[in-house]
Formats: structure tokens, sequence, C-alpha cells
């Protein structure tokens, strides 16, 4: 976690221009734009240190090794906003983009390697696989047409919202619009891809934290592919050097830097609002404090800010839908697929279980309420692109860090009273299958902690409810939605009047001085201080 400590749990002053609601990366950004155009401003934090889900821990008691615990790689930051405020964090790009083991019948092993920086390689192993060339050129066409969709999008997040229309003419591709922001997702990749593996590949970005299918008619599908594949025009997911908790430690020193006050420790209860000034009530040591303030900015989920607002919870209840696992091993285990060197395999994306069927029939038995028999999962090692989160010694004796994301594991099967016994046997699926695809048990390799115990620990929904805050443990706040301005948007629905600063940056709530800065916001979600960016224009006037 984050070594910062924000000074006093006891505001300087009783009343500032802008104060904001939680100390996640979005309010860290939120709080530096503010700043640096001359606002006085709080930042109240409700846990002991400021970046929320962007930190890094020692998550094994005696271990020196710093892991990114909740968010793992960062592709929506964009560029315009660490130059903005200075941020001095490398963000360091993987060779692999991804590897996908696969069985054969018979007993054999293969997988599929993307190596970004070795086309004739990657080609080579589509045909492996799948036994021609076809599969390697569609991947080419397909990605090439997202990257269009990225080049034309991306720029636009960080500017005005616009409409529907207006992004429609700026893509310029009209069937391309329709293949991803009008149809099921299901249709494009069915259509572009013959093979079972190499499809479900494709879709797995449509799916991290989303319970959603591949021809879901509400296209939630569509809208987590989106913002997995535009990131700064190319869609790249990067490291942090330093893990998570370097990113947001610098975005706190921007932040003071800017002028802003952090306090953290300090749990807001209320805010109150008459639509030109506002009152926001926290608890800090025991004791209740008031500040006003000209503007608010949130940073929690909007189900929570409902909740202070003492108003009605408006939309569905969010629900996430992921297993997050953290581990340390002494080593990286042998793969069946003798071909692939671990250190290739684990150094980008490692799927598991993730064939197009697979996630379908995941999806159908989590659906019905149990956890899946087949439990697709991801894998990230973040210290074979960054060893500086491991200490000299740990390195030095070849550890490496594995943070795994398993799928389709919505919060419905997580009830309160059985959620340790649930998560165990989440535990144990997304476990039992990276089994399937090694030369060797996992439990093997894992480093013990201070006290004897294997490095591994695990998060539910619920785990992340009770940690973050976030309503359903729904890593978005709630469901993501397309970055323009939807029809019932332009109408001037409440807090979406495109006549309003709120509402023109896709910031805005039922409440003209009180804006979304965090994920739950129009073009929110990932770790992308976009949210933070837009609220502080709006709040801005600009």
């Amino acid at each position: 976690m984050s070594d910062h400590r924000a000074g006093p749990a006891v505001p300087s002053r009783s009343r500032y221009d802008v104060v904001v609601v939680g100390g996640g990366h979005n309010g860290l950004v939120a709080a530096a734009y503010l700043g640096r155009a001359g606002r006085r401003v709080l930042v109240l934090e409700r846990l002991g240190h400021t970046g929320g889900a962007a930190v890094s821990t020692r998550a094994f008691a005696g271990v020196d090794a710093r892991l990114s615990r909740y968010s793992y790689l960062v592709s929506l930051l964009p560029r315009q906003i660490m130059a903005d405020l200075g941020l001095a964090v490398e963000l360091r790009r993987r060779r692999v983009s991804s590897y996908t083991p696969v069985s054969r019948d018979g007993g054999g092993a293969t997988g599929l390697l993307v190596d970004n920086g070795d086309e004739a390689g990657t080609a080579e192993a589509f045909r492996r696989l799948t036994g021609s060339g076809r599969e390697y050129a569609a991947w080419q066409e397909f990605y090439g047409r997202t990257r269009r969709v990225a080049e034309a999008v991306f720029p636009t997040l960080t500017e005005p919202l616009p409409r529907r229309d207006e992004l429609r003419r700026r893509l310029g591709d009209d069937p391309l619009w329709e293949a991803l922001f009008e149809r099921p997702l299901g249709e494009a990749v069915e259509a572009a891809f013959s093979d079972d593996t190499v499809r479900g590949v494709v879709l797995t970005d449509a799916l991290i934290g989303t319970f959603t299918h591949a021809h879901d008619p509400s296209l939630r599908q569509n809208r987590c592919f989106l913002y997995h594949v535009i990131g700064n025009g190319t869609g790249d997911w990067d490291v942090p050097v330093g893990g998570m908790g370097a990113l947001t430690d610098a975005l706190a020193d921007a932040a003071r830097a800017a002028g802003a006050e952090l306090l953290t420790g300090c749990e807001v209860t209320s805010v109150q609002t008459d639509g030109g000034d506002a009152e926001v009530v926290f608890r800090s040591g025991g004791e209740e404090y008031r500040v006003g303030g000209r503007q608010v900015l949130c940073n929690a989920a909007p189900r929570e800010l409902d909740r202070l607002l003492g108003a009605a919870p408006s939309g569905p209840a969010p629900e996430g839908s992921q297993l997050k696992v953290n581990m340390l091993l002494r080593r990286l285990p042998r793969l069946r697929d003798r071909a692939v060197d671990p250190r290739a395999a684990f150094a980008g994306t490692f799927h598991i279980a993730e064939s197009y069927r697979q996630l379908e029939t995941a999806y159908r038995e989590a659906a019905a309420g149990a956890v899946p028999s087949v439990a697709p999962s991801e894998i990230y090692c973040h210290s074979l692109t960054d060893p500086s989160i491991l200490g000299p010694e740990l390195r030095e004796a070849g550890y490496q860090t594995l943070t795994l994301f398993g799928l389709h594991l919505p919060a419905r099967l997580f009830p309160e009273a059985d959620n340790e016994a649930v998560r165990e046997a989440a535990l144990a699926a997304v476990l039992r299958q990276l089994d399937a695809v090694l030369d060797e048990p996992l439990a093997d390799c894992l480093a013990l902690d201070g006290e004897g115990r294997p490095c591994v620990e695990a998060r539910s929904p619920l785990d992340l409810e009770r940690d973050l805050g976030l309503p359903g443990g729904n890593i978005f706040h709630r469901d993501l939605s397309f970055p323009f301005a939807e029809a019932e948007t332009e109408a001037g629905s409440a807090g979406q009047d495109p006549a309003t600063p709120g509402g023109r940056w896709g910031v805005g709530t039922a409440h003209p001085n009180v804006l979304l800065c965090g994920a739950g916001a129009v073009r929110g979600g990932g770790v992308s201080g976009i949210p933070g960016h837009n609220a502080a224009m709006a709040a801005l006037g600009r």
C-alpha cells in the first residue's frame, strides 16, 4: 500500500472551494488539477492511505515483495494527464501480449504465444494451433480495425462528451461502428474467427469484471471490450514500474504540490447541498467534523453517493464478477507445452480455460448459481517486466509474483454467511485449471511467508466491497457506459443535461454542484484518471 501519510485528520479550515470524497487515483487527479487552477481543495479518504484500489502492498508477512494488490495494469491513463501533472512514473511495455495453453486430443500440449516483438513467430504459433495462416490474417485485420476505433475514440475521452452521432462520424466507418457499438460483440468475433481458442482470447477483454456473455443484447460485453482495446490509441496494457503504489504516490505528491489538503482515516457520513453550497460531514478518530464547500466531487460509486445524499439508490444494484488472487513464487512453474519458455508465457496475459466454449459454459453455470466447473482466469507476472517490486534477495533467488484474475465469479455466488467457504472453493477451482496446464503442481513453486504459510491471498467481490467500498465488488462502480451521450442524455436526463458543465463532461448528478469524479462517471473504469480530469474541467466551468 502507499506509504504516504496525509498529516493530521483535522481540516485546516472550515470551508473549501472543493471537497473531494475519496482519495483514490481519480480523486487525486481531480485535486491536482483543481489545486493547480488555484482552488482550495480538501480530499477526504476513509482508508488510512491514499490510492484506493490502485495501491501496492506487502501482502505476505515477512516477505519483501510489493504487489499491486487490486489493480494490476495501466492502459487508459492518458499521457496528457501524466504530462499536465508532471508525473515521473515509468509505464513499461510488455513485449508478450498473451499466451494461451491448449490441450490436444491424445494428451499433447501446445499453446498460442502472441509476441508483439516477433511477427513471424506469432504467425507460426497461429499456424501450429489452427493448421493454416487464416486465423492470424484475421487477427491482424480484426485488431487493425480496433486500432482505428482507438485512434478515433481515445482522444475524445478527455474532451466534452460527444453525442453518439458525433462519435460515429469521427470514426467514419459505419460497418465497424455497427459491429462494435450496435450489435452484440459475439457476432463480430464469430464472423472474424473460426478457431475456438482464438475466439476465446478475443472475447476475454469483454468479460473482465463484467458478468455477461458474447451475445448479451444489453451490450455490456461491447462496452467492456471497448475500454480494453482503446487505451492511448493503441490498446496496449503497461506495467507501472514500482507497482501501482508508485503511480498513486506520484498523484498524491502532485495534489499536495498543487496545494490540495489530503486527509486519511476520514469516513464521510453525509453530503448535504442546496445546489449552490454544500456541507460534508465526516468522522475521524471518533470525532465528527463538518466542512463547507462550493462544490463536492465524489470519487465513490454513484450508489454510495446516493446514500451520502440521503437519496434512494438509482439504477440496478452493481455486481462485480471476479476473484482476485495474489501469489509469490520461488520460481516460475514448468509448462506442459515444452515449446514455450515459462518466462515468455507468463510475461504477458496467461489465459487459462478461456476458449470461447469454455467461457460460455462457465457463464451459464455461474448464472445458475454455481462456481464454474472449469473456471476461467488469466494471470499476470509483473515481476518479469518490473523486478523492482521484489527485494534484492528475492530477485537474486529467482522469485516471481503472479496475480490471477478469475472470470465469471459474480457477487451472487458469495453470500455473506458463506463468503469464506465459496471463496476457497473458487480459489481451488481456478488453481485446478492452472495446474492442468503445468508440468508440476503450482504448490511446489509457492513461496512461504515469514510464518511458513503459502504466499497466496484471494479476494472475492464481497471482500472488495468490504475493503474498498465497491458496491457488489464492482471494480467499475456500476455498468460501464459507452463514451458518448445517449439519446436520453441528449434530452436532458437528471445530471447529464449537456447545457450544464457536469452534463457536458459526463460527470453530472441531480445536483449542479455535486459531480462524479470516479469510475462511475460516463467515461469511467480502469486506472485512467479520466473521470478525475473531466470532473475538474466541469468544476472549473471549462
